[in-house]
């Protein structure tokens, strides 16, 4: 888990990403957030991660004040979370997440408005785009290895995926 930012203030009042990510499958959330204080870190990721994917058995982070906090080692503690550390000033510890912000921030630039106001908007979209692309590690979207099967997309319903045949013949 990490924190991206700070970006430029949306409409709605988000300044960073709180960007949490599987090791093993390679799927990532993406949540925009106010600030990165600990209660708005801790509160976003029980009531958007753990209340929909379940309480994870570790949590790798950075050594930044929010996932330091009293208040956060209290949650880890309360839903029997692993809490695992980076290095000090050692970021590649965290290479996982630090590499997905980097994709993240590129795959956003490419869609947000000129004033960058809406980029919270936009982080639905494309986390859909990188969950069903295919991983370099793996060989397989992250959609396959999280839900075992890939996503159906909005262009299916124009192109049709290639493992679907479609008849031009009518059968009675």
């Amino acid at each position: 888990m990490d924190i991206l930012g700070p970006l430029p203030v949306t409409d709605t009042g988000n300044r960073y990403i709180l960007c949490v990510a599987d090791y093993f499958t390679k799927w990532t959330e993406a949540y925009a957030i106010p600030n990165q204080e600990a209660v708005t870190v801790a509160r976003v990721f029980v009531e958007q991660f753990v209340l929909r994917f379940g309480v994870p058995l570790q949590l790798h982070t950075d050594q930044g004040r929010n996932f330091e906090s009293n208040l956060f080692k209290e949650l880890a503690q309360l839903l029997g979370i692993d809490k695992t550390r980076t290095t000090a000033f050692h970021p590649q510890s965290d290479g996982m997440v630090e590499r997905f912000n980097r994709t993240l921030e590129a795959m956003l630039s490419a869609v947000v408005s000129e004033n960058q106001r809406d980029w919270d908007e936009w982080l639905p979209h494309v986390t859909m785009a990188y969950r069903s692309s295919v991983h370099e590690t793996t060989g397989e979207t992250p959609s396959v290895m999280m839900l075992g099967r890939e996503m159906n997309l909005p262009v299916d319903l124009l192109v049709p995926p290639p493992h679907v045949e479609i008849s031009s013949s009518i059968s009675m």
